[in-house]
């Protein structure tokens, strides 16, 4: 149920001041609500680092977890998955998109470098992962300040020239630009 700012500030200001207190303490018992709590309130200046950082360790314990599939690609295609579920995880609580940007580089950048030679087989699912984790970064790029394309472009366009290269034949990766 969505209101407005203006009933949301009536209503918070019927309580107490303890009672508020009560309120906070109560929700940043859950996690979710914590994170949000410490990037915009908490911890301003360290809070959205401790956030990046913490979906890293995630994002790694994610690499070695054991996924279902009966080939090392479909397998891949479930962890990309779950790699990008927790960047935007990250980006809804952070709004921060060079950090989710970055979060989106560290994952392609492990993909291209152990698992390059799986693209362009027959399983395509993985394929169509990487390609549309390349095109959430590219999407990013275009939000950024045109000073952070510098920082993205060489890697980007790497790994556009790979899935060109390997995955062509598919429509999402034929569709996609040849580079930035």
């Amino acid at each position: 149920m969505k209101r407005s700012r203006s009933e949301i500030k009536e209503l918070v200001s019927s309580y107490s001041k303890s009672e508020l207190a009560e309120m906070v303490i109560a929700m940043a018992s859950r996690k979710e609500y914590y994170d949000f709590l410490s990037v915009h309130f908490f911890d301003k200046q360290e809070g959205e680092v401790e956030l990046y950082n913490k979906a890293i360790e995630d994002i790694d314990k994610l690499w070695v977890k054991r996924y279902k599939g009966f080939s090392e690609q479909i397998r891949l295609a479930n962890m990309i998955g779950a790699c990008n579920k927790r960047v935007s995880e990250f980006a809804k609580i952070s709004k921060n998109k060079k950090l989710e940007a970055d979060l989106l580089v560290y994952i392609l950048d492990d993909l291209f470098k152990h698992y390059q030679g799986l693209l362009g087989t027959c399983f395509t699912p993985f394929d169509t992962k990487v390609a549309s984790t390349v095109r959430r970064v590219i999407t990013l790029m275009k939000k950024l300040h045109p000073d952070y394309h510098i920082e993205y472009e060489e890697k980007v366009n790497s790994y556009l020239d790979v899935i060109h290269r390997k995955s062509d034949h598919l429509d999402t990766v034929y569709n996609m630009p040849k580079s930035i």
